[in-house]
Parts: structure tokens; C-alpha cells; sequence
């Protein structure tokens, strides 16, 4: 039976504790949506797709399966070196190398890598053209996603557990 923040785990948290119900759901939904519809030089990609697969495949790691979710997806999408930076993050983050750090979407050039400095177009003010900028880096966000996906799974363990000590 699915056990889901949305549906269990978030009520439990609001009625045990209100206030921290709300900013935990708030923080979730901010990593889970963060995009700025980039990938590598790529403007206007909906990457929603891609961060479900992440999301979804950390709860995977960590026995969390959703009936409604195709995982086909998740083996479509991430490639097998991404997913073992993501398990050893998860899982044994004091066994991260640099070498698993580098492994995965090695496509990327490492100037879309690093930060490039702002470029600004003339729209009746110098604006920022979001295409020129990455403001986060692809495994920053990538690390944003699985270890706030952690986070929620122990949440749901803990939740699960109070739930039952409770009926």
C-alpha cells in the first residue's frame, strides 16, 4: 500500500506539528520544481520528466515505490553512472569520489559546468538573457533533488511508524 507525502505523511506532520508541516512541504516542492528549463546549452526543455525520474528513483533506492509511476522512465532517463552517483550519494555519501562525480552526463562540457559570467541584452533595460546563464549547476540541482528525495523517504519511514504506533 502507497504511503505518500502527499496523501499520509504531510496530514501527520501538519497535525503533529503544524508550522513545520508547511515549511517541510514548501521546501520539497521548491527542489522538486526548481528549473530554469535548461539542460546543458539547451533553452526551453521541460525537464519535469527528468527530475520525477530522479525523485523517484531515490525513493526506489530506498524501498519507496509508486504504483502510478512508470519506471521505465527512470531507466530511459537516467543513464547507469548517474544512478550510481545518485545510490552512493543516498546511500554512502562518505564513499563519494571524484571519480563517480565525473562519471555521469559526461557530455557536458565543463565550461556548462562552471558558471558562466552574466550576458546582458538591451530590452529597453540591460536584462539578463536566461539562456546565457546557468544558475545552478547541473549536479548542484542534481544533489538538491536527491537529498531533499532523502529526506522526504526517512520522513515517510519515521511518519509511517508513528502512524502505526498510533491505530
Amino acid at each position: 500500500q502507497d504511503y505518500t507525502w502527499e496523501d499520509h505523511g504531510y496530514s501527520l506532520i501538519s497535525r503533529l506539528y503544524p508550522d513545520v508541516g508547511q515549511l517541510l512541504d514548501e521546501k520539497f516542492q521548491v527542489v522538486y520544481n526548481l528549473t530554469y528549463n535548461t539542460i546543458a546549452m539547451h533553452c526551453g526543455v521541460d525537464t519535469s520528466v527528468l527530475r520525477r525520474a530522479i525523485w523517484n528513483y531515490v525513493h526506489c533506492v530506498f524501498g519507496i515505490r509508486y504504483d502510478d509511476y512508470d519506471y521505465g522512465e527512470v531507466n530511459q532517463l537516467l543513464e547507469r553512472n548517474l544512478k550510481i552517483y545518485i545510490k552512493t550519494v543516498a546511500c554512502y555519501p562518505e564513499k563519494t569520489t571524484k571519480q563517480i562525480y565525473t562519471q555521469f552526463w559526461r557530455h557536458f562540457k565543463h565550461s556548462e559546468k562552471v558558471l558562466p559570467h552574466p550576458f546582458l541584452t538591451w530590452q529597453g533595460a540591460w536584462v539578463c538573457c536566461p539562456c546565457a546563464l546557468t544558475p545552478l549547476l547541473p549536479q548542484v540541482h542534481i544533489n538538491l533533488l536527491l537529498l531533499e528525495a532523502r529526506m522526504q523517504a526517512a520522513l515517510l519511514y519515521a511518519l509511517r511508524a508513528v502512524t502505526r504506533y498510533m491505530t
